[in-house]
C-alpha cells in the first residue's frame, strides 16, 4: 500500500517530487484499476502543486462529493455525467493543503446499501462494503495513499476492516459535509482511508487544522473498555478471537482492558438509528423519490417506501433517546479512555450481492463519536476491531489505535 507518511517522508528528503509522487499512483491505478473497479473517473493530466503540507498526495474522492474538474454521479445513473460549478469544502481543503483530488472513487447509489462493482483486493471473492467501497479498495490496492468516504451507518468503518485498511470516522462535524450529497444530515459524517494510523492521524489533523490530533505522546497506560454490544447479536467466531488478540496485544502494550456494559438508553439510542436515517433521507432523496422511483435500485426504493410511513413522534422519540444517551456516553468517559469493540460481525461476506452489516457501527454514529479501525493481521480475509474515544477526543482514539496496531504488529 502507498502509506501518505512515508511519501511526504521522501518528498520533505527531496527523495521523491510532487510530481513523481502523483506518477507513483498513477501507475498503481493503470496496474491495478482494471481489476479492482474502484474508481469512476480520473484526471489524466492533473495540475500538481509543488508546495503544501499535502503536496504530491493523490487523493479518492467518494463519488457523492462534489468535485468541479470531474463529475459528480451519486453511483447513479440518473446524475450520469453531472458536473457541479464547485468543489465541495473538503476538496477546497485539500487543494488549498497541495493535494491532488486525482479520482473519484466508486459507491453505492446515493451512499444506499446496494453493493458497487467494485472487487476487494484483499479478499477476492468478497465484498469489499459499502457505500464507501471504491475508497477502501482503491487504498488497500495500493492505488491512492488517501481516501474520502462518508459514513451515515457504518460506511467508513466496516469497508476498511473487509479491506484491511486503516480508518477513521472522525467526530461529527470535525470536518465540513457542505457539498456532499445528504442522506441524513444527523448522521452524515467524512471520513478517511489510509494504509495506517499514522497516514489517517496525519490526513485529519492537516484537514480539521488541529495539529494535536496527529500523533502525539505515548498514551501511556490507557484505560480501554470491552464492549461486545450485546444487544447488536454477537459477533462471527472470526471477528470474536480478532477482538481478543486484540485485547491481548493491548494488554502487552501497557493498556489496562476490562469489560464494559452499555446502560441505557444507548442500546434503546442503538435501535432508534434507522428511524433517525430513513426519515431524514426520505427528505434529503425526495426529488429522487418523487421524480424518479422506477430508476432507483430496489433496495433503495423499498428502504423510501418504508421511511414514509415514519411520524414526526417516532424521529422526535428517537432524538430524546440519542440525546440522552449522549449524555450517559460522556459519564462512561470518565472511567475509561477508549472502548474497544467489533468492526464489523466477521470477515466480508462472500460475493458481491451484498454490502455487510453496519450493526457495530450504528452506535458510535448515531453518538458522533470518533472511531478509527485497526486491521488485525492473519492468514485469512481482512478483520478489523474498532476504537471509539469520547466526543472532540479523536486524537487520543488515534493513539490508542496506533498503540493496538504497533502491539499487533509486533507478534506478527
Amino acid at each position: 500500500m502507498l502509506s501518505l507518511v512515508d511519501l511526504r517522508s521522501r518528498l520533505d528528503s527531496g527523495a521523491l517530487t510532487p510530481e513523481a509522487a502523483i506518477r507513483l499512483a498513477q501507475e498503481a491505478i493503470a496496474a491495478r484499476e482494471p481489476e479492482v473497479g474502484a474508481l469512476v473517473s480520473r484526471l489524466a493530466e492533473p495540475r500538481v502543486p509543488g508546495s503544501g503540507p499535502l503536496a504530491g498526495i493523490a487523493v479518492g474522492v467518494k463519488d457523492i462529493i462534489d468535485t468541479a474538474d470531474l463529475p459528480t454521479e451519486m453511483g447513479s445513473g440518473l446524475y450520469a455525467g453531472w458536473r457541479p460549478k464547485a468543489d465541495a469544502a473538503i476538496v477546497m481543503r485539500l487543494r488549498a493543503l497541495g493535494a491532488v483530488p486525482l479520482a473519484k472513487t466508486t459507491t453505492s447509489p446515493f451512499a444506499s446499501l446496494d453493493p458497487t462493482a467494485t472487487r476487494n483486493p484483499r479478499a477476492p471473492g468478497r465484498t469489499p462494503g459499502g457505500s464507501s467501497a471504491g475508497s477502501a479498495a482503491a487504498v488497500a490496492a495500493g492505488m491512492l495513499p488517501l481516501a474520502l468516504g462518508t459514513q451515515t451507518g457504518g460506511s467508513v468503518i466496516h469497508p476498511a476492516a473487509f479491506c484491511g485498511v486503516a480508518a477513521i470516522k472522525p467526530s461529527f462535524r470535525l470536518l465540513p459535509t457542505v457539498g456532499v450529497k445528504t442522506v441524513s444530515w444527523a448522521l452524515d459524517t467524512l471520513g478517511l482511508f489510509g494504509a495506517g494510523i499514522r497516514d489517517v492521524a496525519h490526513a485529519l489533523a492537516l484537514l480539521a487544522d488541529r495539529p494535536a490530533i496527529d500523533l502525539g505522546p505515548d498514551p501511556g497506560a490507557p484505560r480501554i473498555g470491552l464492549v461486545t454490544q450485546d444487544f447488536a447479536g454477537a459477533p462471527e467466531p472470526a471477528m470474536a478471537a480478532a477482538l481478543a488478540r486484540a485485547v491481548r496485544a493491548a494488554e502487552r502494550a501497557g493498556a489496562r482492558v476490562s469489560d464494559l456494559a452499555l446502560p441505557a438508553p444507548l442500546p434503546e439510542a442503538w435501535a432508534g438509528h434507522g428511524i433517525i436515517q430513513n426519515y431524514e433521507a426520505r427528505q434529503a432523496l425526495s426529488w429522487e423519490y418523487a421524480t424518479h422511483r422506477s430508476a432507483l435500485s430496489e433496495t433503495l426504493r423499498g428502504q423510501l417506501d418504508r421511511a414514509q410511513d415514519l411520524t414526526a413522534e417516532a424521529y422526535d422519540g428517537a432524538r430524546r433517546h440519542a440525546h440522552r444517551a449522549r449524555g450517559v456516553l460522556k459519564d462512561l468517559f470518565g472511567e475509561v479512555d477508549a472502548l474497544l469493540t467489533p468492526s464489523a460481525p466477521g470477515p466480508a461476506p462472500e460475493g458481491l450481492a451484498a454490502t455487510g452489516d453496519p450493526r457495530f457501527n450504528r452506535l458510535w454514529t448515531l453518538m458522533g463519536v470518533p472511531c478509527v479501525n485497526v486491521p488485525v493481521p492473519g492468514a485469512g480475509a481482512p478483520l478489523g476491531i474498532q476504537v471509539v474515544a469520547r466526543f472532540g477526543d479523536d486524537g487520543r482514539a488515534l493513539a490508542v489505535a496506533r498503540l493496538i496496531e504497533g502491539a499487533l504488529a509486533a507478534e506478527s
